[in-house]
């Protein structure tokens, strides 16, 4: 995801810099150019070697280094740069940035360097809120830069509180979603229903279905790092939800029926990838459920479609985007749904398939719009959730 991307890493002295090496790793296995610059006494509670390790780069400490190749080393870095990220960030190096003083090859970097810079204060609960590193921070702020929240809990010092950084994968998002994909959906709200919903027949049991929500989250997933402001409300799944995402869980089809219409009208795009249930036990009382040979007959009634509903309301400027799973017939049923809910686009796919439906990782599917087809192969579903924006985006 990260291939030919270059991230500059800064690490400062503090004792979260041992976690800094994971996220080499991570990016690394992205396929990232990783660099990193260290301050004198970040190499107190971390090796250089080991980024050197990690990276296959010479790890930057002294700004006066000459074993290494002719250049100004911390131009060439900041140009070189999509992104760079200082994290741990001390207080001394976060009021260093705000002054713009550059005494050292992190500070001289990072004061060159015009790329998106994320920055992931890391100390002491009464250090982080001291007013004055909150008008430095405040300052990073007003001029472009991004501060990371640091995450609350016991600290090295053994105080409870804010100020511990917050974990390599937590910092991993913050960089994909800076670098990862071109923000060709900037400025679009985009609406993901996912998953399946659960509809109760008494209060132990319920009607549902496999979805297992992994396409509908990767869509969502795929729309932030793109740059829309992405809603995704969410039946039961055992899926964290996208970071960076407005998430909303719901239950029944009714719950998601009411959080999709409260959302609709602002958004400029909605994708249905939901698996809602059709019908729902009817609310009648236990003495006039009939029992047959033994078996229970349950009177069931109708779900609101939510589908034809967001047909119904469409926008001219918006874009309204179902799926469709089919055993058989697969192209004309799902046509005969465009036209029926007044679809802009539909994504097919047959259950009969190897690799297709509910609670795989891949998918393979086919995108219909009233004048088109596009049949892919088998693929990830995170890869198919960029198609499918793809084509959205190019309709």
């Amino acid at each position: 995801m990260l291939q030919g991307k270059t991230v500059v890493l800064g690490v400062t002295g503090s004792i979260a810099a041992y976690k800094i090496a994971n996220l080499a790793s991570m990016l690394v296995k992205q396929h990232a150019e990783v660099h990193v610059i260290m301050t004198e006494n970040a190499v107190n509670f971390i090796n250089p070697i080991t980024f050197e390790t990690l990276t296959n780069h010479k790890c930057l400490v002294d700004t006066f280094d000459r074993n290494f190749q002719f250049h100004v080393a911390h131009v060439n870095l900041a140009a070189q740069a999509d992104v760079m990220l200082i994290a741990p960030a001390s207080a001394d190096v976060i009021g260093k940035l705000a002054g713009g003083i550059a005494d050292d090859m992190l500070t001289t970097t990072a004061l060159a360097c015009k790329a998106p810079m994320l920055i992931a204060p890391a100390m002491n609960t009464y250090m982080y809120e001291n007013p004055i590193l909150q008008d430095n921070l405040r300052k990073l702020e007003s001029c472009g830069k991004e501060i990371i929240e640091p995450a609350s809990g016991m600290l090295a010092c053994r105080d409870i509180g804010k100020g511990k950084m917050p974990e390599p994968e937590i910092l991993m998002q913050y960089i994909l979603r800076t670098i990862a994909m071109e923000k060709d959906l900037a400025g679009k709200r985009v609406l993901v229903t996912a998953g399946p919903t659960r509809e109760a027949i008494d209060p132990v049991r319920y009607i549902t279905n496999y979805s297992t929500g992994k396409m509908g989250y990767a869509i969502a997933q795929n729309a932030m790092l793109r740059g829309a402001k992405v809603t995704l409300v969410s039946g039961p799944c055992n899926i964290l939800p996208p970071m960076f995402t407005e998430f909303y869980p719901v239950i029944s089809a009714q719950d998601m029926y009411e959080a999709v219409m409260e959302r609709q009208a602002e958004s400029d795009i909605v994708i249905m990838t939901a698996a809602v249930a059709d019908y729902r036990p009817a609310q009648v009382s236990e003495e006039k459920i009939k029992k047959k040979d033994g078996e229970l007959i349950l009177p069931l009634t109708r779900t609101n479609d939510i589908l034809r509903t967001l047909g119904e309301k469409k926008r001219s400027d918006q874009f309204l985007c179902g799926f469709s799973m089919e055993t058989q017939n697969m192209l004309e049923n799902s046509r005969a749904k465009i036209r029926k809910k007044n679809l802009d686009m539909i994504v097919a796919n047959n259950l009969k398939v190897d690799g297709a439906g509910f609670g795989t990782d891949t998918n393979v599917i086919t995108i219909i719009t009233p004048d088109s087809e596009q049949e892919l192969p088998l693929m990830s579903k995170a890869e198919a959730a960029g198609r499918i924006l793809d084509a959205i985006i190019a309709s």
